[in-house]
C-alpha cells in the first residue's frame, strides 16, 4: 500500500476523541483503528508489536547494523479532534492545484479560498487532499501515522540503508490532552523520539507553551428583582467585572510567536452561580507563574468588594519541553540535517499549543515535533499536500540513516 492509499484508508476510521467519557481510549473507534494498525505493522514485517488495554500501540524495526546506535522513536496519535466530526470522511484529491478557489461542498457553499487561507499559494502545482466540507480530514494525525508506517516499510524493503533499532508508537487521546498520560516510556525503550504531529512542511518544534486551566466560581444571591435593592448579588455581573479586569490585548486573537495569553473558553451562569473557565498559556515559565498569580490576585480583589463571593482552582496541564530538549540539542540538529538532505528548509518555531512530546519529555523521553504536512486542522477546511507527506516520509528515513552514520 502506498503512502496516499494508506492515508486515505486511515481517515475512513472514526477516531474522534471525547473528554467526557473518562475512559482510555476515550472512544471505541480508536481501539478499532489501533487493532487494524497492529495487524498492518505485523504484515509489513515489524517486530515486538504490542497493543495494551488503553490503546497504546508499539512496535520495532530491528537494527541492521552491528555497531551500537541509539534507539530512536517515532510517535503519532490515533485520535482526531472533538471540534468537528470525523465520521464518514470523504476526501478527494485536487491534482495540480491551480491557485483558485476549491469548492468543497457546493450545496452548503463551503469553499476553500486563497483569499481566506493564503497558505494555499505555497502549494500551487501540487496535489492536495481536501474534505467534502462536511467533516474534518484527519491529517492531524493520520498523516503522521501514514508517514511513519510508510517509512518503516521503505526501510524494510531497502536493507542497504543501515540503521539502528527504531521504535514506533501510536497513542490515543492526544486531542484531549491525555495522549501521554498512560504512555509507558520504559517499555518504549527509546533514547529519544519525535512526534510526527506538526503542520506545514519544514516545521520543527522543540518549544511549546506552559499551560494551565483555571476555573473561577462566583456565588450570588437571587432575590425578586422588584425588591432586590441591597439584597441581590448577581454572580453574572460580578463575573463579567472580573473578566474585563484582565488585559484585553493578552488574548489569543491579539498574540503571536512567544506572546502568552489568557483565554476565556467558557462562561456559564445564573444569578446564583457563574463559572468562568480560562486556559493560561506562556512560553516563559516565570511569566506563566505570574499569570496564575494575577488570576488569584483578581479573585482576592473581587472578594474585597463582595466578601466570600469568588473562588479559584488552577491546575497545570503541561510545561515547555525546551528545558528538557536543550541539553540534548543534537536530536534537533539531526532533524535539521535530515530535512536539508531531502531539500526541505527547516522552519524552527515555537508551538503555540502543546504536543504529546511535551509531556513525554518531562517523563524522560526528549521528544521534539516534526511536520506531518497538514494545514487548517480541526475543521472542514483542513487539507494536506501529498508532496509534503512524501517529504515527511523521506525525513524519517533520513533520520534513521543519519543517526546510524553519526
Amino acid at each position: 500500500m502506498n503512502l496516499v492509499d494508506r492515508f486515505l484508508h486511515y481517515v475512513s476510521f472514526d477516531t474522534q476523541s471525547d473528554e467526557l467519557t473518562n475512559m482510555t481510549p476515550s472512544t471505541p473507534g480508536q481501539m478499532i483503528f489501533a487493532q487494524a494498525l497492529a495487524e498492518e505493522l505485523k504484515r509489513i514485517g515489524l517486530t515486538e508489536v504490542t497493543l495494551d488495554e488503553n490503546g497504546y500501540l508499539m512496535a520495532s524495526l530491528p537494527a541492521n547494523i552491528d555497531k551500537p546506535v541509539p534507539v530512536i522513536g517515532f510517535i503519532a496519535h490515533l485520535d482526531t479532534s472533538p471540534d468537528m466530526s470525523g465520521r464518514h470522511v470523504s476526501p478527494r484529491i485536487v491534482k495540480n492545484y491551480d491557485g483558485h478557489d476549491i469548492v468543497l461542498c457546493a450545496e452548503e457553499d463551503v469553499v476553500l479560498r486563497p483569499a481566506e487561507f493564503p497558505e494555499l499559494h505555497h502549494y500551487v502545482g501540487q496535489d492536495l487532499i481536501v474534505t467534502d466540507g462536511k467533516t474534518l480530514l484527519g491529517a492531524d494525525d493520520k498523516a503522521g501515522i501514514a508517514e511513519i508506517v510508510t517509512a518503516m516499510e521503505y526501510l524494510l524493503a531497502h536493507p542497504e540503508i543501515k540503521h539502528g533499532k527504531i521504535r514506533v508508537a501510536f497513542n490515543p487521546d492526544e486531542e484531549i490532552g491525555k495522549g501521554a498520560h498512560k504512555f509507558d516510556v520504559e517499555a518504549f525503550g527509546a533514547d529519544w523520539a519525535y512526534t510526527m504531529d506538526g503542520g506545514e512542511i519544514g516545521e520543527l518544534e522543540y518549544e511549546n507553551f506552559n499551560a494551565a486551566v483555571a476555573r473561577v466560581t462566583f456565588k450570588g444571591r437571587n432575590v425578586h428583582p422588584g425588591y432586590a435593592k441591597h439584597k441581590m448579588i448577581n454572580s453574572i455581573r460580578i463575573a463579567n467585572q472580573y473578566a474585563i479586569m484582565l488585559p484585553r490585548w493578552e488574548t489569543p486573537e491579539h498574540t503571536e510567536g512567544y506572546e502568552g495569553f489568557y483565554h476565556l473558553i467558557s462562561f456559564e451562569g445564573s444569578v446564583e452561580k457563574t463559572v468562568l473557565t480560562y486556559i493560561i498559556r506562556d512560553h516563559d515559565r516565570d511569566r506563566f507563574e505570574r499569570r496564575k498569580k494575577e488570576l488569584e490576585h483578581l479573585t482576592r480583589k473581587i472578594n474585597n468588594e463582595f466578601p466570600g463571593c469568588a473562588s479559584i482552582e488552577i491546575a497545570d496541564q503541561y510545561y515547555n519541553m525546551r528545558e528538557k530538549v536543550e541539553p540534548v540539542m543534537h536530536i534537533v540538529d539531526l532533524v535539521s540535517d535530515a530535512m536539508r538532505a531531502v531539500d526541505v528548509v527547516p522552519q524552527v518555531k515555537p508551538v503555540r499549543g502543546g504536543t504529546d512530546g511535551a509531556q513525554l519529555s518531562f517523563k524522560g523521553l526528549p521528544c521534539p515535533n516534526i511536520f506531518a504536512g497538514g494545514l487548517n486542522f480541526h475543521g472542514r477546511y483542513e487539507f494536506v499536500p501529498i508532496q509534503s507527506m512524501e517529504k515527511a516520509t523521506e525525513v524519517i528515513v533520513q533520520i534513521a540513516r543519519m543517526a546510524a552514520e553519526k
